[in-house]
């Protein structure tokens, strides 16, 4: 009996050593860009005007808008990219994005901007949100990740893309850190990509010591790189550190040419400031420079009708500067 029971005992183990290596081997068989976990989050946010976010009112509408943190393979505190959407919303874009920050070992925070507010898109109508708003959800997901156990906050990335990519661009400004960053931490890099440059705020040359990379196509004309070489111009004057890429037969949208869209088509009915230029001035108000009035997207510099689409080989080449900048920044080995 006492021999049947030892033989039963050593079946069972080795069965179960048998189990966790399968487990162990299809663990490590999982392929890298795959997060081993994704948690969704509520992110208590803000609704509020231009002028009451550069003005610091907080009296606007409680908002709670999505965060998606997909925490990568790996051990320990790791590095993670914030990533602010567009002016469509979270698109299969981001993907790509996602998937390759997790192959690095970098986990990623989504933000949904829309949901939360019933919104969906805002290219037809720029003023259903304000243009700063996006800076807030972005802090309020930033106060999240300063205090997960799995974030390593010392290596936390913004990246965003066109009216996202505006956000971080501005969310890098001092003042704005200031008057509504309440994490206790900073960003460790801005990755703008192709933003809206054609607003100057007061003090918009005093951003955090910490790297901007933008990256920006040479046709683009949803939001003309133009204006964003100006900014570069005054920050590098203010020997800020700062970079732009520029691509060239890069239309705006240029990196969905890492999900295999390649055509430029007409994005019929969405709004650009491409001729504009706008400027904050006494009390936090934002002007039309051309007419000295408060800016409105009626304003006759407000046109209709760019082009947005894809260009795979220099997306390839964005997506690979970006990650050796990553490489670098986060120290990854």
């Amino acid at each position: 009996m006492l021999t049947d029971w030892r033989l039963a005992a050593t079946a069972v183990m080795l069965c179960c050593a048998v189990l966790f290596t399968c487990i162990e081997t299809s663990a490590q068989s999982i392929p890298k860009e795959i997060a081993a976990r994704t948690e969704i989050y509520g992110i208590p946010s803000l609704t509020i005007s231009d002028h009451q976010f550069l003005t610091g009112d907080a009296n606007g509408k409680p908002v709670t808008v999505g965060g998606e943190l997909r925490i990568a393979q790996g051990s320990g505190r790791l590095p993670v990219v914030v990533l602010m959407h567009g002016s469509s919303g979270v698109g299969s874009t981001m993907d790509a994005w996602v998937h390759q920050f997790n192959s690095m070992g970098i986990s990623t925070f989504v933000i949904d901007g829309f949901s939360g507010r019933g919104l969906t898109a805002t290219g037809p109508n720029q003023a259903l949100l304000g243009r700063l708003n996006f800076i807030v959800d972005i802090y309020h997901a930033l106060d999240i990740l300063a205090r997960h156990p799995r974030v390593d906050p010392e290596r936390i990335a913004l990246m965003g893309f066109s009216r996202g990519g505006q956000a971080a661009l501005y969310a890098s400004l001092d003042r704005f850190n200031k008057l509504w960053n309440k994490s206790g931490i900073q960003f460790a890099a801005y990755i703008p990509f192709y933003p809206d440059c054609s607003t100057s705020y007061v003090d918009d040359t005093e951003v955090a010591a910490r790297p901007i990379r933008i990256f920006h196509g040479t046709p683009d004309d949803y939001n003309p790189v133009a204006s964003c070489k100006a900014y570069v111009a005054r920050l590098l004057e203010a020997k800020r550190d700062v970079a732009l890429t520029e691509y060239p037969d890069s239309a705006h949208g240029f990196d969905a040419g890492l999900i295999g869209i390649t055509n430029v088509v007409e994005a019929t009915g969405s709004q650009t400031v491409r001729h504009c230029t706008i400027k904050e001035a006494d009390g936090g108000v934002l002007i039309d420079a051309a007419t000295e009035a408060p800016f409105s997207y009626k304003d006759a510099c407000v046109e209709l009708g760019p082009h947005v689409g894809g260009n795979a080989t220099t997306a390839i080449e964005a997506r690979k500067a970006v990650s050796d900048f990553l490489t670098t920044l986060f120290k990854l080995g």
